[in-house]
């Protein structure tokens, strides 16, 4: 039986290596025809000479030649830099399925890219919805080019669904950690430190994702996601805060069903179904134990984490609106790292620059990106001045 042709993009990241250990464990099914990153050349490399790939991408092409003397021993790996890399590599013919992996707005023209290319998307660049939910959903359909979500609740969502055929969705339930400060008072969170954001309870993330789920930005995220994936209105999405993330997600049907997927915290397993859809695949990991702990769910205080209540509203509001949030995001988000943004400042400057950019109802692909520039000034203006 042929390969699957596996393309990554961002396997330097935390689904991307995760990603390589599936198709380590199951090399008789899957092959990297292609891996990409944005600076860490090392660990590109390292990766290329493991997996021997047809090509790599680094994205910033001011870390071509290191990356090409690093790659010197491979002369038959290809080696090319840059952002129209991306875009071109994901066309390659014999790629099968291409893996989202990279963080942010820069996700969104390779993902563009790869569906006009017929190739499956799995999806773990959450962002590439967020920002053009009805562009990627009306191209996926024009190309016949499926989406399969890799994100732990996405995924949950969509494993409830297989075998409903058209039964209706009354009720997505999308379960949240709650991340580090579920507990702590405004008080408490006006002193927080990246350090303590850092900490996540249950999961192994990027630095990047780890603040946006410590301040539930990335829960409000995944909310715009399930509307454009599932076709259900913002209304028919509620949170729950689940501690303990053995409730992945879950679906209320209109006869009163609910089905869920459950599980120990391992992005593995929903990169691996992603993979192997329909079927499942053995996987080497830990077993979850019903006797091992309790299960409890909670109301997200919308208050304390005002940037879930901004998606919200986001949405409700719809046009280029959630394009701007993401993009006062990255650039907050990115501060609070740097320490130029306080941890509770982050969801004001976010608020304020939704309410400076540019509206358009109708916004197409170089809306976006204007958009996207426009939201970052301003979202950057507002946070030099604090």
């Amino acid at each position: 039986m042929k390969k699957k042709q596996i393309a990554i993009l961002g396997s330097t990241g935390s689904i991307g290596t995760q990603a390589l250990q599936v198709i380590e464990e199951h090399s008789d099914l899957y092959e990297v025809y292609c891996l990409t990153a944005n600076n860490k050349v090392e660990l590109l490399a390292a990766q290329a000479h493991r997996f021997k790939p047809a090509a790599i991408v680094i994205a910033n092409e001011q870390r071509y030649e290191e990356l090409k003397n690093l790659m010197s021993d491979m002369p038959d790996v290809k080696v090319y830099a840059g952002m129209q890399a991306l875009d071109e590599i994901v066309e390659a013919t014999p790629i099968d399925m291409v893996l989202t992996a990279m963080v942010g707005f820069a996700g969104l023209s390779p993902t563009i890219h790869a569906i006009k290319a017929h190739k499956t998307i799995c999806l773990a660049n959450k962002e590439t919805l967020v920002v053009a939910g009805e562009l990627i959903r009306d191209l996926a359909s024009e190309y016949r080019a499926p989406i399969l979500p890799v994100d732990s609740e996405h995924s949950a969502i969509f494993q409830s669904l297989v075998g409903e055929d058209d039964n209706p969705i009354e009720k997505i339930l999308l379960t949240a950690s709650g991340g580090p400060f579920r507990n702590f008072t405004m008080e408490q969170l006006e002193h927080v430190s990246k350090a303590d954001a850092l900490r996540h309870p249950t999961w192994d993330m990027g630095a990047k994702i780890t603040i946006d789920s410590a301040t539930m930005m990335n829960k409000g995220f995944e909310v715009i996601e399930a509307k454009w994936l599932f076709g259900v209105n913002a209304s028919q999405i509620q949170v729950l805060v689940h501690p303990q993330s053995i409730v992945h997600s879950a679906v209320q049907f209109q006869d009163g069903a609910v089905k869920a997927q459950l599980g120990v915290p391992d992005m593995r397993l929903p990169i691996q179904y992603a993979f192997s859809f329909p079927k499942r695949l053995h996987l080497n990991s830990d077993r979850l134990d019903f006797f091992a702990q309790k299960l409890d769910f909670f109301e997200p205080d919308l208050k304390k984490f005002r940037c879930l209540a901004l998606a919200f509203e986001a949405i409700q509001k719809g046009g280029n609106i959630p394009c701007i949030i993401n993009a006062a995001n990255e650039i907050v988000n990115r501060g609070f790292l740097e320490d130029r943004c306080g941890f509770l400042q982050m969801s004001d400057i976010i608020e304020q620059t939704m309410a400076r950019c540019t509206f358009s109802a109708s916004p197409d692909y170089d809306t976006y990106v204007a958009t996207d520039a426009e939201a970052r000034r301003i979202a950057t203006e507002l946070m030099d001045k604090q």
